[in-house]
């Protein structure tokens, strides 16, 4: 039997302002917030059709919004905090509570609706040859990382939100002698000019 393997969403409260601002030139505030409330959602269903393990929505600025506190009984998630640090510092945090229970674990951003159930399944089962697993971003950064145990130095001092993200990810992995396997990139939300992967349906708070 394969082992269990935790999925750990990353994810912003969807208030105006705070959630998805570089596509506010696109879709206004509330619009922004409203498609990474549609995202979120859909990220954590995701994540639980996969039924790889138990899934973590790892929550900033804390675990409070009721569409946090919604989908945690909707889908009986977990919900935790991601804390103080840059993104690498909250990965490396939420990884490492992860393998400290499990073999293995995934983690996900939650603008990122390419990354369906079965492309989380086939992640883990990339783990059982790999030491971590990722899907590659189109924008050059990544969508998911999965590892089997703790990796020291992988996130730390990146700057994040560039298109070198996962070239030098690549160059750290190989120094710290890790075998690691990728899948197909997609495409993450962030730019207005990335509205054109998503559903017309999920546009429809787009001005």
């Amino acid at each position: 039997m394969t082992a269990s393997c935790p999925v750990i969403v990353m994810a912003k409260a969807p208030v105006a302002g705070f959630a998805k601002t570089r596509l506010i030139p696109a879709l206004g505030t509330a619009g922004a917030a409203q498609l990474a409330e549609r995202l979120l959602c859909h990220a954590v269903g995701e994540a639980t059709a996969a039924q790889i393990g138990p899934v973590d929505l790892c929550c900033t600025p804390d675990a409070t919004h009721p569409t946090f506190e919604r989908l945690a009984k909707q889908h009986a998630v977990t919900l935790s905090v991601q804390g103080d640090g840059d993104l690498g510092a909250r990965m490396n945090r939420a990884l490492q509570r992860a393998l400290a229970v499990h073999t293995r674990a995934l983690l996900i951003g939650a603008d990122i609706p390419g990354l369906a159930s079965a492309v989380l399944r086939s992640a883990r089962d990339a783990l059982d040859a790999h030491d971590a697993v990722f899907v590659p971003a189109l924008d050059g950064g990544y969508a998911l990382v999965g590892l089997r145990a703790a990796a020291p130095g992988l996130f730390d001092d990146m700057v994040w939100s560039t298109p070198q993200v996962m070239d030098q990810t690549r160059e750290r992995l190989a120094r710290l002698g890790m075998r690691h396997a990728e899948l197909p990139p997609l495409a993450d939300i962030d730019q207005p000019t990335d509205l054109d992967q998503l559903p017309p349906s999920w546009l429809a708070s787009r001005r």
